[in-house]
C-alpha cells in the first residue's frame, strides 16, 4: 500500500522543478529541508510527527485520514498520530521567505492552531448551554465563533461537526422557532442557520430538530423576508430535511408561504446551488403522495411557475434542466398543471427538444411528462399532430432502439401507437444533431 501510494502522491511530482519560478528572468531554489516530502512543495504549516520527520500539515493529515499510520518517508509505524508542529522550521521557512521576497515569493502567514476535539465540544456545550437558557445574543455569538472555526481548514469542520455540532445548532434553531419571537432575533436565527449550512450534511436528529413544524415555519419566513444569504442558507436546509421524507415534505407544504418564496428564487436567483436546491424542494412538493398535492401543485401553476422552468429550460444545464423537467412532470398529474403545461406555446417544442439531448433521466422525464399529457389533451388529436410535427416520433423510435427503462419503453410505445396514426397527414421536422451524441445498440 505504501509503495502503491508513492507512486502515485510522489513519484507523479518528481517532474517538478526544484525551484520558485517569479517571472521570466528569474528562479529561486526552495531549500530540500523546506520542501513536504509527499507533496515536494514549500511547507506552510510544518508539523513533525513521531518519527522524527516533518511534513505539511494538510499533507500528512490526508496520509493518516486514508486510513495509514506508518511514517511515509521511514515506513516505521507512528507511536502517535498527533502531529506536532515544528515551529523552528516554520520560523526558517518564514525568514527564507523575507530574504528572498526581491524575487517575488510571498511570506507564508504563520498557521492557526486547529481546533481540538476537546476545543470542540467545550463549543458546542457553551452554544447548547446558551439555548437552554434561551439567551439568544450569546447563542449568535457563539454560532459566530463556531463557523469562524469551521472555515479555518477542512480539519476544523470535521472536527466541529463530529462533536455533534450539527444536532446542538439545529435544536437551537427549533427553539428560537418554537418560542415565536424568531422575527425579533431574525438575526441570531440567520447566523444559527448559516453556521449548519456550513456543517452539511446533518445526523438524524439534526434533521429531527431542523424539519420540525416550527423549524420550518421560521426557514419559510426567511426565505421571504431575510437576505440574500438567509435565503440561500434557507432553502439548503430545507433540502436537507426534507429528502427522502414525506412527512417533513407535508409539513413543509402544508406551512404558509413556502411555494411563493420558493418561486421567488427561481425567478430572482441568487446562487446555481439555491435555484437546484429549490427545485429539489419543488419536486418532492409536487410528487406528494398526498390529497394535500392537488393544492400545492394548483398554487404553483397560478404563481406562474410553469412558465419560468419552461423559460429556464431553454439554456438551462444538465442538472438544472433534469430538475425542471422533473417538477413539470410532476405537475402533469394534476389538472392545474397540465392546463398551464399545455397553454404554454414552448411546452411542446421544449420537452421534444430536450428527449435525447441532456440525460436518460431528462429523456425519462420528458417522455413521462409527453404520455400524460397525450393521454388528457388529445381530444380533438391536435396535441398528438403538434408532437409529430415536432419530430417526436422519430425520436420515441430512436429511443426505443437505444434502450431505455421498462417504464419509460412503456410509455414511449404507447406514445408512438398514438403518434403513427397521424404521421401520414403530418410532416415532420427532424433536427439531426439530436442523434449525434447516441450510442449505436450492441
Amino acid at each position: 500500500m505504501i509503495s502503491s501510494w508513492r507512486r502515485t502522491g510522489m513519484t507523479a511530482r518528481r517532474t517538478r522543478v526544484s525551484s520558485i519560478k517569479v517571472d521570466a528572468a528569474a528562479e529561486v531554489s526552495v531549500p530540500t529541508h523546506f520542501r513536504c516530502p509527499i507533496s515536494l512543495d514549500l511547507m506552510k504549516d510544518p508539523v513533525t510527527m513521531s518519527s522524527g520527520i516533518t511534513y505539511d500539515r494538510e499533507s500528512i493529515e490526508a496520509w493518516m485520514e486514508a486510513g495509514n499510520r506508518t511514517c511515509p518517508v521511514s515506513t516505521a509505524v507512528l507511536r502517535s498520530v498527533d502531529p506536532v508542529p515544528n515551529h523552528a522550521i516554520r520560523k526558517m521557512i518564514q525568514e527564507w521567505c523575507v530574504e528572498n521576497r526581491t524575487f517575488g515569493v510571498e511570506r507564508i502567514p504563520t498557521p492557526r492552531i486547529p481546533v481540538s476535539q476537546l476545543d470542540a465540544r467545550e463549543m458546542v456545550a457553551r452554544v447548547a448551554s446558551a439555548v437552554e437558557g434561551k439567551d439568544w445574543g450569546l447563542c449568535k455569538e457563539m454560532a459566530a465563533e463556531v463557523r469562524r472555526v469551521i472555515k479555518e481548514s477542512e480539519r476544523n469542520r470535521r472536527c466541529v461537526r463530529s462533536s455533534g455540532a450539527g444536532a446542538v445548532l439545529a435544536k437551537a434553531s427549533e427553539e428560537l422557532s418554537r418560542t415565536g419571537g424568531f422575527e425579533e432575533n431574525s438575526g441570531a436565527l440567520e447566523e444559527i442557520l448559516s453556521t449548519i449550512t456550513a456543517i452539511l450534511p446533518l445526523d438524524c436528529d439534526a434533521q429531527s430538530s431542523l424539519g420540525s413544524t416550527d423549524s420550518l415555519r421560521a426557514l419559510s419566513w426567511l426565505m421571504r423576508n431575510g437576505n440574500v444569504s438567509a435565503r440561500r442558507n434557507s432553502v439548503l436546509a430545507i433540502r436537507e430535511v426534507v429528502l427522502g421524507n414525506k412527512q417533513r415534505v407535508l409539513a413543509l407544504s402544508a406551512t404558509e408561504g413556502v411555494a411563493s418564496a420558493l418561486l421567488k428564487l427561481i425567478k430572482e436567483p441568487i446562487c446555481p446551488l439555491s435555484t437546484k436546491s429549490s427545485l429539489v424542494v419543488i419536486y418532492y412538493m409536487v410528487t406528494l403522495d398526498h390529497p394535500l398535492r392537488e393544492k400545492v401543485v394548483s398554487e404553483f401553476s397560478n404563481a406562474g411557475l410553469v412558465c419560468l422552468l419552461l423559460e429556464a429550460l431553454v439554456d438551462a444545464d444538465r442538472s438544472v434542466c433534469e430538475k425542471a423537467l422533473g417538477v413539470l412532470d410532476g405537475m402533469c398529474d394534476v389538472e392545474d398543471g397540465w392546463k398551464s403545461l399545455i397553454s404554454h406555446p414552448l411546452a411542446s417544442p421544449l420537452l421534444v427538444k430536450k428527449l435525447l439531448r441532456v440525460s436518460d433521466l431528462a429523456t425519462e422525464f420528458a417522455v413521462s411528462a409527453l404520455w400524460k399529457l397525450g393521454r388528457v389533451c388529445d381530444k380533438n388529436g391536435w396535441f398528438l399532430g403538434e408532437l409529430v410535427e415536432l419530430g417526436a416520433f422519430q425520436k420515441l423510435l430512436v429511443l426505443l432502439q437505444v434502450g431505455c427503462g421498462d417504464t419509460t419503453k412503456e410509455k414511449a410505445t404507447e406514445l408512438l401507437k398514438s403518434l403513427n396514426v397521424r404521421r401520414e397527414t403530418m410532416s415532420e421536422c427532424i433536427d439531426g444533431h439530436d442523434f449525434k451524441v447516441l450510442k449505436r445498440p450492441r
